[in-house]
């Protein structure tokens, strides 16, 4: 089953989180926003419709704006709440309308417009377009030196283009400035490429020590959900989504969260009930692809192939609409046997960006069409940094296998299971059973 690494963890090391202060030593990036959790004791404990409360702050922004229709910064702001408002829905139908915003601003201040240059920044990065982003926070950097959502926008272009020194040094900068739930969080996604999981897992407990609001909160807790599942603590996985569905009950990425757990408890039919639920809610193509394999192992083909149609829909949509999406693109031809488009996909992104959730994809698309050689040259590039990736390990361990490495590829498989035993309703068993015929060479 495959994990979509942009619009997951993908999913922003470096650093050293203490009591009293935050060391960062040289090393790596991050991304990701906020969305729900049991509320900080001084919080009051109330459930919150954090889609609600970002519908109300666009209806004031707009009100505001039919008064005065030459505000830049109200419109850079209402363009930043689009963004937002998409983060948390999953509607990515929202980042037209905060184009169309952001460019109003800049229109009406095209000089100094620090806030909308952010805005273009964090949209790029959005939608998946790195390098633009990277110009645009550059832009925004002139203006807004001192401004720490300028290095968050960088951290997490320069994250998504492969730069980890420049992407650490951002994240390094965003701390100074302001050590907060985005900037933590930022450097607990560094921390983990670099395979430091502790240290990740301090940086988002300070993430949620620092939250405020319940989208901070419930963020902080989805993030602390999602690293517990990778290292295969699924008890403690499970905790942080319960605790966050607390706050907010309705958060689709909780949900999803939650849903994940019960497939790797086996729980199929629960599994299906709670993604019926989600991608109903979401369009985003990661969820489905998500359903669509678990509907897969269900023996539900007819209904898993029609996921994929409309995952094949959706990409086409959100091409149009100026996102990049050839990365999902690539894993979706993996998981449906088409091998060739695997390839070209993996090919077009890695043209693009060098992050190693693409030379991951670019590896096991390589391996499919049985080229293993050129595979495990990028299978390698994707462990490069240490991060601690089950996935990864198994690709490359298959690869190994089928270079014929039996030692080096029992190896990585081994460490697949080690790092995760529930990486995968599907390539965890086939790691179990290839381990079994390598071991019996």
């Amino acid at each position: 089953m495959s994990r979509a690494a942009n619009g997951k963890r993908g999913k922003f090391a470096i650093a050293a989180i203490v009591a009293g202060g935050v060391l960062l030593a040289i090393n790596a990036p991050a991304l990701f926003s906020a969305d729900g959790d049991t509320a900080p004791t001084d919080m009051p404990r109330q459930v919150v419709s954090l889609a609600d409360q970002g519908s109300q702050t666009i209806q004031s922004m707009r009100t505001r704006l039919a008064r005065v229709p030459q505000d830049a910064e109200t419109w850079a702001q209402l363009g930043l709440a689009f963004i937002e408002q998409a983060r948390i829905t999953g509607d990515t139908d929202y980042y037209a309308d905060a184009d169309e915003a952001l460019d109003r601003s800049l229109r009406e201040q095209p000089e100094d417009n620090g806030t909308a240059l952010i805005g273009k920044a964090a949209l790029a990065n959005a939608r998946h377009n790195f390098s633009s982003a990277r110009e645009w926070g550059e832009q925004a950097k002139t203006v807004l030196p001192d401004t720490a959502e300028v290095y968050g926008a960088l951290a997490d272009a320069h994250t998504q283009l492969g730069n980890p020194d420049a992407a650490t040094a951002a994240v390094q900068r965003m701390l100074d400035l302001e050590p907060g739930v985005a900037s933590f969080t930022r450097a607990a996604y560094d921390l983990e490429q670099h395979g430091r999981v502790e240290d990740a897992r301090r940086a988002l407990e300070r993430a949620l020590g620092a939250a405020g609001r319940p989208a901070d909160v419930a963020f902080s807790r989805y993030l602390l959900g999602e690293l517990a599942f990778a290292s295969g603590q699924l008890a403690e996985a499970a905790d942080q989504f319960r605790k966050g569905l607390l706050v907010a009950p309705r958060n689709i990425p909780l949900l999803e969260g939650q849903a994940m757990i019960d497939v790797a408890r086996g729980d199929i039919d629960q599994a299906l009930t709670s993604y019926q639920e989600i991608v109903s809610r979401s369009p985003l193509p990661e969820y489905r692809q998500e359903y669509a394999a678990v509907l897969s192992l269900a023996d539900r083909q007819a209904d898993a192939e029609k996921q994929y149609r409309l995952i094949t829909q959706r990409l086409r949509e959100l091409e149009a609409d100026g996102a990049n999406e050839a990365l999902t693109a690539s894993e979706v031809a993996a998981d449906r046997g088409r091998e060739a488009e695997a390839l070209r996909y993996a090919r077009q992104e890695w043209e693009r960006r060098k992050h190693t959730s693409v030379a991951d994809a670019l590896a096991w698309a390589l391996h499919l069409n049985g080229r293993d050689a050129d595979a495990l040259t990028y299978a390698n590039r994707a462990v490069a940094l240490g991060e601690r990736n089950a996935d990864y390990a198994f690709h490359r361990g298959m690869i190994l296998a089928s270079l014929g490495r039996t030692a080096d590829a029992t190896a990585a498989l081994e460490r697949a299971l080690r790092i995760n035993p529930h990486f995968s309703p599907v390539d965890a068993p086939l790691a179990r059973e290839t381990l079994k015929t390598l071991r019996s060479k």
